[in-house]
């Protein structure tokens, strides 16, 4: 149960699963030349669903399977997994804070389905955030519409599929622990990839030099010897970070945690600059800090208003 006194610990918590998921968005910016999508996929979530099972194991909590949503639960796991598809395909053509910064919609998103979904009442304040936010989305953005990267708009659709998920998880939370939910989506994610390798794992559609087209179809297997390690570390801090997140929600008020998830605003755009030499624009920073700003009004408003629509949960 959460305590005031936890709260510091629930912040350093949330800080750790923040810039652990950052190195591992990094480490998937750097391998979509060597992989396919769906091969590290596989890898990446097996190694997670092994070490989750053996944390369970080894704290002796209980471990269920089954959910008491199939349908709802395999919604889910179809929105959830070609979400994150989305975000790691525009890890091609976008730095990594930059498509990180777009994901952050996600609260506004979850915000407005939990109005038309829920029929939770949001006031004119959370309305105008959400606007502005948006704002801040297009700033980002700085579209030229004579040349336009329409793939640049995929952590938006990434953002647009969790978002679902979540407002699907509301409801399913109420029998379904956050492990069944947890294993379920790892279960549905090692299906649908070994689908993906039956269907395009041979390379033959891999016609085009473009990088996302690469990333997608890329034969499976290729050099695996080379690449298994950089996979393998891909699993190892979704876990890490997974468990740190968790812990940080369990032991602390979602409402104070919550807000510091946006520190991996300052730690994507860190590993971006150390490993990959992206330097943010001016429009970038100005935008990250608008969306960061409406993100954390509404998390106000939602506390003053005793609500849990945004909070509630994880945004990653």
């Amino acid at each position: 149960m959460s305590t005031p006194n936890n709260n510091p610990k629930g912040i350093v918590y949330i800080l750790i699963a923040m810039m652990v998921f950052s190195v591992q968005d990094g480490i998937m910016k750097h391998i979509y030349n060597f992989v396919s999508l769906y091969e590290i996929y596989l890898i990446r979530t097996v190694i997670s669903f092994v070490l989750i099972l053996m944390f369970l194991i080894i704290t002796k909590q209980p471990i269920v399977f089954r959910t008491q949503y199939p349908l709802l639960t395999i919604t889910r796991v179809i929105l959830f997994f070609f979400g994150f598809s989305s975000f790691y395909v525009s890890l091609t053509v976008l730095p990594l804070g930059t498509a990180t910064a777009l994901f952050f919609v996600t609260p506004f998103l979850i915000t407005i389905f939990a109005h038309f979904f829920l029929k939770e009442e949001i006031g004119i304040r959370r309305w105008s955030a959400i606007v502005v936010g948006f704002i801040g989305v297009y700033i980002t953005l700085n579209p030229d519409f004579s040349n336009f990267n329409y793939l640049s708009l995929l952590p938006i659709l990434c953002a647009f599929c969790y978002s679902l998920s979540m407002i699907i998880i509301k409801k399913t939370s109420d029998k379904d622990s956050v492990y069944t939910q947890t294993f379920t989506f790892y279960i549905g994610a090692i299906i649908l990839s070994i689908i993906f390798y039956f269907i395009i794992g041979d390379g033959q559609y891999n016609t085009s030099d473009h990088p996302a087209s690469q990333f997608i179809f890329r034969e499976w297997f290729v050099d695996f010897n080379t690449n298994i390690l950089l996979m393998t570390a891909t699993g190892v801090t979704a876990t890490l970070a997974f468990l740190f997140l968790f812990k940080a929600y369990s032991i602390a008020s979602p409402a104070v945690v919550s807000p510091f998830e946006y520190s991996i605003l300052f730690w994507s755009p860190l590993v971006g600059w150390l490993y990959f030499d992206e330097i943010p624009s001016l429009n970038t920073v100005i935008g990250i800090l608008i969306i960061v700003s409406s993100g954390i009004y509404i998390f106000m408003r939602e506390k003053a208003q005793n609500q849990s629509i945004a909070t509630e949960k994880p945004l990653r």
